[in-house]
């Protein structure tokens, strides 16, 4: 623990050089917000370095609920920095400072998931550089998505390092149901005001599948909480997911519907409790789908198949409305690209930005190795988080919770065929804080109940 002298230093200079750097940006004239968000990332900075699961909290709310500047552009798109951008940056920062000060923190945990987490960082690094010494890749590019992709593992691992109990493990959760029903709210608010596909609060235009990612990672994880509940708790799982059932439908993401399925299929395979009843809902729900929903919804789902260009596929010829038609022309272009470099692709950001595929953005930039080894992660996180489901019996909570995110992976997996899932921000951070407290669970869980993982006395969660 940090004592309070330790404290008091490090504040009070972050206090005074947060002064003279507001002074001097105010003197320049520079925009309000840069002062701003100067002082502002002073203080969670200030906070992250005493306090880390309090700043953690300030970034969950960011997440979804944070404003985006534009502060320039590479080959391709903007580039839009985002206050949780900064936050989590900061945060970041905060906790390597903290361990710094306190030797006895450790560095980072380990976990299942260390090992391929530092396999996919290394492939990433070593095909990036070969692909700047080639000139294959802009060094201001690769560095820009190179951080943001590292900053989602960091992120991880600060929230596996800082999670000491159930407690806290429930605050978090709550926290990041709130924050979903405070987004969606916004997404009701602007629909029957301005209409059109629903997004995020304060995202750009065009962000609709973003938006749809998130929510459907987070419709998978109440419905988790919801399947192992109690009674007295059902009720306002059940009005959570209804509100934010409607936001989901009007991204009019045909991706995201697809990954429903896949989250829907991995739950009724998964659990056996009130397995019929899920059935049953979803069944009733297919029927009545018709009259309940809009006709924009209903039309954009049919629209997926309507006369367009036509495609070979397995032998069958099968027409695709022009966007998805434009997105396997990316693919295919793409595809192209790869099979001139297959081993370790171009790099990243893997000679352009946008794929509309993970997979296929994954074989341009890091070839098959890599391709491998992102396989290697993804299906590392599906058996800890089954395995955690299975040794968390005992504990509803824990085991809504692991199912919920298990089938929420499945989902983005899903979603990732026509989106660049694994590498949006406001996917990507409330995954990878879900995928620590998901990982930490088993070792938090047998701390307050030892005999609860009787039922894998094998596993080592922390291997």
């Amino acid at each position: 623990m940090l004592t309070r002298s330790s404290q008091t230093i490090p504040v009070t200079i972050i206090c005074s050089m947060s002064f003279v750097v507001i002074l001097g940006l105010c003197v320049h004239k520079l925009p309000l917000q840069v002062p701003i968000i100067v002082l502002l990332s002073s203080i969670v900075f200030a906070i992250a370095l005493i306090r880390t699961d309090i700043a953690l909290t300030i970034l969950i709310f960011s997440m979804l609920l944070s404003p985006e500047v534009q502060v320039g552009g590479i080959r391709g798109r903007a580039v839009v920095l985002r206050l949780d951008d900064i936050l989590l940056l900061t945060v970041l920062l905060g906790w390597l400072a903290k361990m710094a000060v306190d030797k006895q923190l450790g560095l980072f945990k380990s976990t299942a998931l260390s090992q391929p987490i530092i396999g996919y960082i290394l492939v990433c690094l070593i095909a990036t550089v070969l692909g700047v010494l080639r000139g294959l890749s802009n060094p201001k590019e690769s560095v820009f998505y190179l951080l943001k992709y590292f900053e989602y593992f960091l992120l991880f691992f600060m929230v596996v390092n800082n999670i000491k109990s159930m407690e806290q493990i429930k605050l978090f959760v709550s926290c990041m149901l709130l924050t979903c029903f405070l987004a969606s709210a916004s997404t009701w608010w602007t629909h029957f005001s301005a209409g059109g596909r629903a997004s995020a609060p304060f995202e750009g235009a065009g962000e609709a599948n973003t938006f749809a990612g998130y929510l459907l990672l987070m419709i998978s994880v109440v419905v988790g909480l919801l399947l192992c509940s109690r009674q007295e708790q059902q009720v306002w799982l059940v009005g959570l997911l209804a509100f934010i059932a409607g936001p989901f439908l009007w991204t009019l993401s045909r991706g995201a519907w697809l990954g429903m399925l896949s989250v829907i299929t991995t739950l009724l395979v998964l659990t056996k409790k009130r397995r019929m009843v899920l059935l049953g809902t979803v069944v009733i729900l297919a029927v009545l789908s018709p009259i309940f929903l809009s006709d924009t919804v209903q039309q954009r789902a049919l629209s997926t198949f309507m006369p367009g260009r036509h495609y070979n596929v397995f032998g069958r010829q099968m027409a695709f409305a022009e966007s998805g038609a434009i997105r396997i022309e990316g693919w295919k272009g793409s595809l192209k690209k790869w099979y001139e470099r297959p081993l370790l692709g171009y790099g990243v950001p893997g000679f352009g930005v946008v794929a509309d595929s993970q997979y296929v953005r994954v074989l341009r930039e890091v070839g098959m190795i890599g391709f491998v080894i992102f396989t290697w992660l993804m299906v590392t996180i599906f058996r800890v988080a089954r395995d955690t489901f299975k040794a968390c019996g005992g504990n509803d909570f824990a085991q809504g919770l692991s199912l919920g995110f298990v089938a929420g992976l499945t989902g983005l997996l899903t979603q990732a065929l026509t989106v660049e899932t694994f590498i949006i921000i406001r996917i990507m951070e409330p995954f990878w804080f879900l995928a620590a407290i998901v990982v930490a669970l088993p070792e938090v869980c047998a701390a307050g109940e030892p005999a609860v993982l009787n039922r894998l006395p094998e596993y080592d969660f922390r291997r």
